[in-house]
């Protein structure tokens, strides 16, 4: 039987009910499993576990980025299937079903993967300074097969200010154009609608009823679309979203003791990871904190056990046996309490902020930052100021779009923890197969394929 797993993310329990009509009527007649989400609950380190079926003690990937010791680099968001250690599902798949094909839709890691069809985000960097937006695909060719069939990818709805529901919308189309052209025995199809009013504005707020109505109506177009095809559909989130209220600027208190090597870059203040005695990267509500040098570590970790907000320090061997997850993560891992979440902000004083903290920049800043779901509430006429950038663009001049808030507080919903309530664990719909892990979905998706 042919197979389609639809990635709702942020999708929980709690969100259930009339204002998801369609994903609730399917979890009513096919069944709904939620299970303890992987560690750290992030996007990344979430779908390793659930395409290779082991944790990131094997697959290595031990949040959405992290510190590169060798090369005293911070990575985050890089796009290589070759990051993620371990045989993939679709390979696993191959060798027992013969003919068998893979479609990998705009799931993360999703470059260079031996998976048969793909499309991910790839903007195009001239050397110019450019950023064009487009996407990767696998075959190459199809790439622009797909543009001139669907149009261009809504990138600036896929994050930033302007996130919202064109990008699923889109994501959604693909899926149906690659299932009519290709017809793959798997389809593995991202829908990142809920993410962002989930984060920006929290999962108690009064816009939320809309948003999940609004990712329903796609959600159950394409699983109609796929069943009517005689296609076998499963659901799944990768983790839920909690309410947030407190903010941990760990880099900050770790400059208040000496701990923060600070570069003067053109009068403004950017962090030499490689220089620091210790420093954190921030990932959502979990924070990797590296201790470059070894007679502060227990002072580091005291410190840690002491801040406001930090439910458990855990030391990396306390959930990963030595090996490329040790390699990668920090000394010690810090876990925020259930209603906060770390930055990474290093700076005091906002005038001498980096330049990129004021943009939508997810590969130079260290640390995942979801102020850039918002423009800065503070400038009196965000529209105007995004045209002049955008005219200066068209010039082709260079500028900088700094329309991003500093402002943590704004943010209301995050993830990341293991250990949450009932009602915001991630799901599974759509099988019977026991599951409790995220290496259980693995084997459920194994199971529903060889069927």
């Amino acid at each position: 039987m042919r197979l389609a797993v639809i990635n709702l993310v942020g999708l929980s329990k709690s969100l259930l009910g009339p204002d998801m009509p369609g994903i609730t009527r399917f979890a009513e007649k096919n069944g709904m499993q939620s299970y303890k989400p992987a560690f750290p609950a992030v996007t990344c380190t979430a779908q390793s576990s659930i395409v290779t079926g082991t944790s990131p003690g094997k697959h290595g990937v031990v949040a959405n980025g992290w510190y590169d010791r060798e090369n005293a680099e911070v990575r985050f968001w890089k796009q290589s299937n070759h990051i993620v250690r371990g045989e993939k599902l679709w390979d696993k798949l191959r060798r027992e079903i013969p003919g068998f094909t893979c479609a990998k839709l705009f799931w993360w890691y999703n470059m260079h993967s031996t998976a048969d069809f793909s499309i991910t985000p790839r903007p195009l960097y001239p050397a110019d300074g450019r950023k064009v937006f487009d996407v990767h695909t696998q075959p190459m060719g199809m790439r622009e097969e797909l543009k001139n069939d669907l149009g261009p990818f809504p990138f600036q709805a896929f994050w930033g200010p302007g996130s919202g529901i064109a990008s699923s919308e889109w994501i959604a189309a693909s899926a149906k154009w690659v299932e009519e052209k290709h017809s793959p025995t798997l389809s593995l199809v991202y829908l990142p609608h809920l993410d962002y009013p989930l984060q920006k504005d929290g999962p108690l707020a009064a816009n939320i009823p809309d948003e999940c109505r609004k990712i329903d109506k796609v959600a159950a177009d394409l699983i109609d679309f796929y069943e009517s095809r005689g296609i076998r559909v499963l659901v799944l989130s990768e983790y839920g979203i909690s309410p947030v209220s407190k903010v941990i600027h760990l880099n900050r208190l770790f400059r208040e003791k000496g701990w923060i090597q600070i570069k003067n870059e053109l009068g403004l203040e950017t962090l030499d990871c490689g220089a620091s005695k210790a420093f954190a990267i921030a990932d959502h509500q979990v924070a990797h904190v590296y201790v470059n040098d070894p007679a502060i570590r227990w002072e580091v970790r005291k410190l840690l056990g002491n801040t406001p907000g930090i439910d458990e320090v855990r030391e990396v061997t306390d959930d990963w046996p030595e090996g490329v997850a040790t390699e990668r993560a920090g000394d010690f891992i810090a876990v925020a309490a259930a209603d906060a979440w770390f930055t990474y902000y290093f700076w005091n004083d906002d005038a001498v902020a980096p330049d990129y903290a004021r943009t939508i920049d997810i590969h130079r800043k260290p640390g995942y930052d979801p102020c850039e779901l918002f423009v800065d509430p503070a400038i009196k006429h965000p529209k105007l100021r995004i045209a002049k950038f955008l005219l200066k663009k068209k010039l082709g001049l260079r500028g900088l779009l700094d329309v991003i808030p500093l402002d943590a507080s704004l943010v209301k919903g995050s993830h990341g923890r293991d250990h949450v309530p009932a009602d915001e664990r991630p799901v599974l719909l759509g099988t019977a197969f026991p599951v409790k892990t995220a290496q259980d979905v693995h084997r459920a998706i194994m199971e529903a394929a060889r069927q």
